[in-house]
């Protein structure tokens, strides 16, 4: 059965590797979709809360799927997932910057630079949709998503500053932070 699941770990997450083009925020419908739809190894909650870890934690933003393979086969599971985040996308990246070196840029690569920005940027967006839906669990959640969202887009406040404020006010209505 783990045998399993580290061979599932490798292979998906080594094609997810290759497509993060914008970083790990570029497939996150596609991890949702794997871990959450497909393969039911967690919800909606333990994908956002992973999600959230690996994306605050130091290092490439990538390392969540690391965090999956611990939570789903211990060490073995770490080691497998994070060497199958890195190694594809470090041996194109270096396949690539052999190819530049020995034939120049040619005009081609700029083409394929310019084409992959879009992509890049739709990928990040639909992310963003995914995870409000998997974490914006209550009203205040939502309400945070869409403040920080318009902060973001109409500010240049650092949205940090509105996280820290609705998760105040979460504390609050919680009542884990006493009222002044």
């Amino acid at each position: 059965m783990k045998t399993d699941i580290l061979l599932r770990m490798a292979i998906d997450f080594s094609i997810m590797s290759l497509i993060a083009i914008g970083g790990a925020n570029a497939i996150a419908p596609e991890m949702h979709r794997q871990l959450v739809d497909v393969l039911h190894w967690m919800d909606d909650s333990e994908f956002a809360n992973l999600f959230a870890l690996g994306q605050v934690a130091p290092g490439p933003n990538i390392m969540v799927l690391s965090l999956v393979g611990w939570k789903m086969a211990g060490l073995a599971g770490l080691v497998v997932a994070t060497l199958a985040a890195l190694v594809p996308t470090c041996a194109l990246a270096w396949i690539t910057g052999r190819f530049v070196e020995r034939h120049g840029r040619a005009a081609w690569f700029d083409s394929v630079k310019a084409g992959l920005t879009p992509i890049a940027i739709g990928l990040v967006l639909s992310s963003s949709l995914v995870m409000a839906r998997a974490a914006d669990l209550n009203a205040l959640g939502v309400l945070a998503t869409i403040a920080t969202a318009a902060l973001v887009i109409f500010t240049r406040i650092n949205p940090i500053l509105s996280l820290a404020a609705f998760a105040a006010a979460a504390a609050l209505a919680a009542g884990l932070w006493p009222a002044v």
